[in-house]
């Protein structure tokens, strides 16, 4: 691709990619690292071979079930056809403009091409926070009998428990209520700021650390409670009340979103306008992703256009558990997402 140039810095679009996708985004990461986020290659074949398209259904594997015969050398070993689930995945698009007076200098004499990717992952990392958020809101408002059943199942609320506040046993009781004996695949907690200080006066939130090549012992700004992995994000529902605010943590665990950086045919594109302010130069970023629930299907039937506004994602009529004709759902227990409701 021919070279242009950003702020009178050579720019080559895949190279600038390359290093959008070395850098990464942190919590984003972070979520992949534990596995919450997973690699799916049933839904990155199915919009690779589909250009532009922005929906699909998809088999959901896994799930083996059905009773076994006595294996005593007289009876029949009986091959009964599996359950089929399926499973709506939706494309999420987003896109965004920048000048070059919007980015900031990097301090340390680091290259300023090096410094802008940096800071483009780190907005793309917002907005994958953002879609992975509105997706919870949705998934934690289905309503009907069934999908019902898993809200319930899966949302402990302590706040009228005691002063309301998260505990030692918060953590444990909601991830067993959740799922029961499928309680040890949670691996991660998205928590609010608030939540994580309350925990940190209690001597409940044990920051990690790395030793560096000089042999010294430093703090990570991450955290495990219980022994899982704590992500911090004050975007994350904190609603006031009377007096008091209610937030929302998550509990995720492995394998509890399909995650797939889609594509767009321009990811990164820069436009020069002569004009404006004497002329300036805009860089563009577009991005498809697809961040799909285990056992929950996006049914699409509140959506305007190809790709959904988070608002859309929120909407809990547009997600169901997924099922069979309506009558045969996947058990909800299986699923390893699960949230705690409390006063801090």
């Amino acid at each position: 691709m021919k070279n242009t140039r950003f702020n009178a810095k050579k720019f080559n679009a895949d190279a600038f990619g390359c290093v959008v996708k070395r850098t990464g985004g942190l919590k984003i990461g972070e979520l992949k690292k534990a596995k919450a986020l997973t690699g799916n290659p049933d839904i990155r074949e199915v919009f690779s071979s589909s250009s532009g398209a922005g929906y699909a259904r998809i088999i959901l594997r896994g799930g083996l079930d059905g009773g076994a015969v006595n294996y005593d050398g007289g009876t029949d070993i009986c091959a009964d056809p599996a359950k089929v689930f399926e499973q709506g995945v939706v494309v999420v698009g987003r896109a965004k403009g920048w000048v070059e007076k919007d980015f900031t200098y990097y301090s340390g004499g680091g290259d300023f091409m090096d410094g802008v990717a940096r800071q483009v992952a780190e907005y793309k990392d917002f907005l994958d926070c953002s879609t992975l958020r509105a997706a919870l809101g949705g998934i934690f408002s289905m309503s009907g009998s069934h999908n019902g059943a898993f809200v319930s199942g899966h949302t402990s609320d302590i706040s009228g428990e005691g002063d309301g506040t998260v505990s030692a046993v918060s953590l444990n009781n909601a991830a067993f209520k959740a799922c029961g004996s499928n309680k040890k695949n949670f691996t991660v907690v998205l928590m609010h700021s608030n939540i994580a200080t309350a925990l940190e006066n209690l001597n409940l939130l044990e920051h990690l650390r790395y030793t560096d090549r000089d042999g010294i012992a430093r703090e990570l700004q991450l955290g495990a409670w219980s022994g899982k992995l704590v992500v911090v994000d004050d975007n994350l529902p904190a609603e006031a009340g009377d007096g008091f605010t209610l937030y929302t943590t998550y509990l995720l665990g492995e394998g509890a979103f399909a995650y797939e950086d889609i594509g767009a045919k321009n990811p990164y594109e820069l436009a020069r306008d002569p004009k404006t302010n004497g002329g300036e130069d805009t860089l563009y970023m577009r991005q498809r992703t697809v961040f799909a629930p285990y056992g929950i299907s996006y049914e699409k039937l509140f959506q305007t256009s190809l790709s959904p506004t988070d608002a859309e994602l929120g909407e809990g009529d547009n997600w169901s558990l997924v099922n069979i004709d309506g009558a045969d759902y996947i058990d909800h227990r299986k699923i390893p997402i699960a949230r705690i409701i409390s006063k801090g």
